[in-house]
């Protein structure tokens, strides 16, 4: 690997990948609209010689071809993660996601450029009825907006190995913790607890199980992963993750332990906390544990680093970043 282009760079895992592409020597041209990614995130990678920063969207045709120029892979991260709001604003998913996914291919198609990871999600396999879930399991019903735009997103990217000899490597993410965590329900039962850590809402019945992932591990995975298949044809899934889950009141109990608070919980009942919230979510990682990989952190451990990073960077959690694309 030579030049990459990682698109929503200056995002969570996509300022973690950077670090690490940069690191290794790789030239590397970030593609960020900074709508939820932040700069300050990307200060250590721009010191770099090699590295340059892109500020745009995939769906504006000049940025995503000035990014693109000169390089062998393509790491597209940019997406609208917003699960829990996606029946808000149903064009994002569509938009941000599936759109953007193909503009990607095609920015890639006319550059040369034939090789692109992608980060997908556990959420395409909605509520699976195999657990834990292998890749190869029953495709299911889509049960939220987000999951079926990278559903979708998948099923493109395949097309263009076989049509056109493309290596995707694609990786179905559970929730990923650690340093630069940006959304998800840790930061913000931790944003709520710092506002009044008398009392806590916490969506669905606290029953919800769900299983997580260091950053720097899944980051391990998806170098490696790369690296195994640079020169395979095809698309090449993994699903990413550990073999164990937490439920949200478990995390819940992490928290309130690391911020010594003792707030009175209200649930809002049910078994999920919105609509597309699937109540259980513990992704099989036989494959991608065959390659050699294992995962680091506990899901406990990874709770606490993530914690001990946002009570260092009280920026990331008082300001919190919000998208708003229409």
């Amino acid at each position: 690997m030579v030049r990459a282009c990682v698109t929503g760079g200056a995002g969570f895992i996509g300022s973690g990948l950077v670090d690490r592409l940069s690191a290794a020597g790789v030239q590397v041209a970030v593609l960020d609209n900074l709508r939820t990614g932040r700069r300050e995130f990307l200060d250590a990678a721009l010191a770099r010689p090699g590295v340059r920063f892109v500020e745009g969207d995939v769906l504006d045709p000049a940025a995503l071809d000035d990014a693109l120029q000169g390089c062998d892979w393509v790491f597209h991260l940019q997406a609208n993660a917003d699960v829990r709001d996606g029946l808000k604003h149903p064009r994002w998913d569509l938009e941000q996601n599936t759109i953007a996914t193909a503009g990607v291919l095609e920015g890639m198609r006319a550059h040369g450029i034939s090789r692109i990871a992608f980060t997908s999600t556990g959420s395409i396999y909605g509520e699976p009825e195999v657990i834990p879930t292998p890749e190869d399991a029953p495709f299911p019903v889509q049960t939220s907006l987000y999951g079926a735009s990278k559903a979708a997103c998948e099923g493109l990217i395949a097309a263009y190995a076989a049509g056109y000899g493309f290596t995707g490597v694609i990786f179905r993410l559970v929730s990923i913790l650690g340093e630069r965590y940006t959304h998800g329900h840790l930061i913000d039962f931790y944003r709520a607890l710092k506002r009044d850590p008398t009392r806590l809402r916490v969506l669905g019945d606290g029953r919800q199980r769900k299983s997580y992932l260091y950053v720097q591990d899944c980051l391990d995975a998806m170098l490696a992963l790369c690296e195994r298949h640079r020169d395979e044809a095809g698309a090449h899934i993994y699903n990413l993750g550990r073999d164990e889950t937490l439920t949200v009141a478990e995390s819940v109990a992490i928290l309130c332990e690391h911020l010594a608070v003792a707030p009175q919980v209200e649930h809002t009942g049910g078994a999920r906390g919105w609509v597309g919230d699937s109540p259980h979510i513990h992704l099989d990682t036989a494959r991608v544990r065959a390659s050699g990989w294992h995962p680091r952190l506990t899901i406990a451990q990874a709770a606490v680093r993530t914690l001990r990073w946002l009570d260092a960077n009280e920026y990331a959690w008082r300001e919190p970043a919000v998208a708003t694309w229409r």
